[in-house]
């Protein structure tokens, strides 16, 4: 896909223009955000990427516009999961519900600029080595693995070594003081809760990047719609929190999908790297991904419904790939 400086300028300019926007309307002032203002903003970043891989689609043609649908198909639903563990932190640490829009905003960003990174240093490696493709692959693979073996826990905050480390390193209060992360009192500099959640995300966005990024290599090669794909799952993510938040608990399958479509675009990805070294070894077209992942998701959303519906005191969990430390 032959992608023009110019071209990366203004995605990236649009992308930077509606983060401007959001801090200076919606995120300016800390607020409950309720269902309708959520669903706006949900239903105009949904708008904003189906346009985006529309443009795609007239401009690159049909394969490149199908490999980005499945990009995205893939970022929003390993997203929702993502939204799982940004719940389970947020209420660990009791944070305010006003400061939740704070957070996930803070979380947003360092996303963007760690995924930008994972994907630039992914799309040098696949360049250069061809064999990085197994790599990802059993990445995924063995992420998919961990997570199928634990689709029914929760991760524990607590069991964060980066946060417990920074525990035993700084002083710290017990109250939130607004948003701030440090505050003085007589005279001496102690680190607020939110220091703790901010830690707590960024640590999780690091995780997440390490998985959905070669996820994305899996149904693209072009660096150009990864990062698309990416940022645009990203800007809505905010808003789906808080449009899902009561609907979270009802996806008890949510997991257990998002477990087999890791293990699936792991084997896609050494199936690719496999073709190119042997031809007779068959590679899994675009189109094909995009319906297994579709199909996948469509199963575990409705067979989570139905579980829900038949047994009301069954609820979701994020999942986790290791054993807690209690198992251990």
């Amino acid at each position: 896909m032959d992608v023009s400086l110019t071209t990366w300028f203004v995605v990236i300019g649009a992308i930077v223009a509606l983060i401007v926007v959001d801090l200076l309307t919606v995120s300016r002032k800390p607020h409950e955000v309720k269902f309708k203002e959520a669903a706006g903003w949900s239903i105009f970043y949904i708008g904003v990427a189906i346009a985006f891989g529309v443009w795609v689609w007239q401009t690159a043609g049909s394969q490149f516009g199908t490999e980005y649908f499945a990009a995205y198909l893939v970022e929003k639903s390993l997203s929702v999961d993502n939204l799982f563990v940004f719940i389970i932190i947020l209420a660990q640490f009791a944070v305010p519900s006003i400061y939740h829009q704070r957070v996930l905003m803070f979380g947003v960003l360092l996303a963007l600029v760690l995924r930008g990174i994972f994907i630039a240093v992914g799309a040098a490696a696949l360049a250069a080595f061809s064999f990085t493709f197994v790599i990802f692959g059993a990445i995924l693979i063995w992420t998919g693995v961990g997570l199928f073996k634990h689709w029914d826990e929760d991760p524990s905050p607590e069991d964060n070594r980066l946060v417990k480390a920074m525990k035993k390193r700084i002083a710290m209060t017990d109250e939130f003081h607004g948003s701030k992360t440090f505050i003085k009192i007589d005279g001496k500099r102690l680190a607020t809760p939110m220091l703790t959640v901010m830690v707590a995300i960024a640590s999780t966005d690091l995780l997440f990047a390490l998985d959905s990024i070669p996820a994305t290599f899996g149904v693209t090669q072009e660096p150009f719609l990864v990062f698309a794909a990416n940022a645009f799952a990203l800007l809505g993510l905010r808003a789906l929190y808080f449009l899902l938040k009561g609907l979270l608990d009802k996806l008890i399958y949510l997991s257990l999908g998002l477990s087999i479509i890791l293990m699936f675009i792991g084997v896609k990805l050494i199936m690719t790297y496999l073709h190119e070294v042997w031809y007779e070894v068959p590679k899994i077209p675009t189109v094909g991904s995009l319906s297994v992942i579709g199909l996948i998701l469509v199963v575990s959303t409705v067979a989570s419904l139905m579980k829900s519906k038949k047994d009301p005191s069954a609820i979701a969990h994020a999942g986790r790939i290791t054993a807690s430390e209690e198992e251990k």
